[in-house]
């Protein structure tokens, strides 16, 4: 990077200070001895070339000058003055001149970049330094992202699963709730139809002959708590009987066998299933 800035600022000095001392040289030549002129032109690019070395020696030493660099510019400026002078003044290929005249300034903005890179310009190991510094910061800015990125497809795959499950419940539970309201549909259809009822009392009379009310169909709704009952002596067949005739009586007309029974445990009585029917049976008969 050094001969990148140094070697264009030291073609156009080396450009500025032969065209100067040649301009000088036609210019002041026709109204003065050559020998004359070349000692215009040399002191003109000497004094450049003097304040040029001078200022790159306290910049090599970290140091500045604004006077040198004054008269640095000082001795541009005339350069370019003596440039555009003979432009001005010339008879043929004026344009030409004119359009070199800027060089002098050219190569003084030159050095004035050199100098700033100096002045910025890191070691090797600086820049090594710094370059291993972002290479780190995109490699824990790349890993982040993959992390983050990761984390989101995680939490977007377990959301669509339990996105899926909980519609695959809501379905099974609107299809079993379509299919237990047919079922309470068809029990209540069976249970209200009067042809229904006629059927179930011919079939059941058979099977339980005397039994004055028609076979029921179980009631599917709440329940009511039986209360505990309390063990006691168990009652004797005659005694069981004379209790279920007392309690079907107790009312008009006779109840049922489910209702007689929940009054009978209801009334704290214990009894197997199987007695209470075999003596509701004898009692009927």
């Amino acid at each position: 990077m050094n001969a990148k800035t140094v070697l264009p600022a030291v073609a156009m000095t080396a450009v500025s200070m032969v065209l100067t001392l040649a301009v000088v040289m036609m210019w002041l030549g026709t109204a003065m001895p050559w020998p004359v002129a070349l000692v215009v032109g040399l002191g003109i690019d000497g004094g450049w070339l003097a304040t040029l070395a001078y200022e790159r020696r306290l910049a090599a030493q970290g140091d500045h000058s604004h006077a040198v660099t004054a008269v640095g510019w000082a001795f541009g400026a005339l350069a370019t003055g003596v440039l555009v002078a003979h432009a001005l003044t010339a008879e043929e290929s004026a344009g030409a001149w004119l359009a070199v005249a800027w060089l002098p300034i050219a190569a003084k903005a030159l050095w004035l970049v050199h100098g700033l890179w100096e002045r910025t310009a890191l070691t090797p190991g600086a820049l090594g330094a710094i370059r291993g510094i972002q290479q780190e910061s995109r490699d824990e800015a790349a890993v982040a992202r993959a992390r983050l990125l990761a984390e989101a497809r995680t939490e977007e795959t377990r959301l669509t699963a339990v996105t899926a499950a909980g519609a695959r419940v809501a379905r099974v539970q609107a299809r079993t709730a379509a299919t237990l309201a047919g079922a309470w549909s068809t029990l209540e259809t069976a249970r209200d139809g009067e042809d229904t009822g006629r059927a179930l009392t011919s079939v059941t009379t058979r099977v339980t002959p005397g039994v004055t009310p028609p076979w029921e169909l179980p009631v599917w709704g709440p329940t009511q708590p039986v209360p505990a009952l309390e063990t006691g002596p168990a009652l004797t067949d005659e005694a069981l009987d004379a209790l279920v005739d007392e309690i079907r009586h107790s009312q008009t007309p006779a109840l049922s066998y489910r209702e007689m029974s929940a009054r009978f445990r209801a009334s704290g009585h214990s009894a197997s299933e199987v007695r209470l029917r075999a003596a509701w049976k004898r009692v009927v008969a």
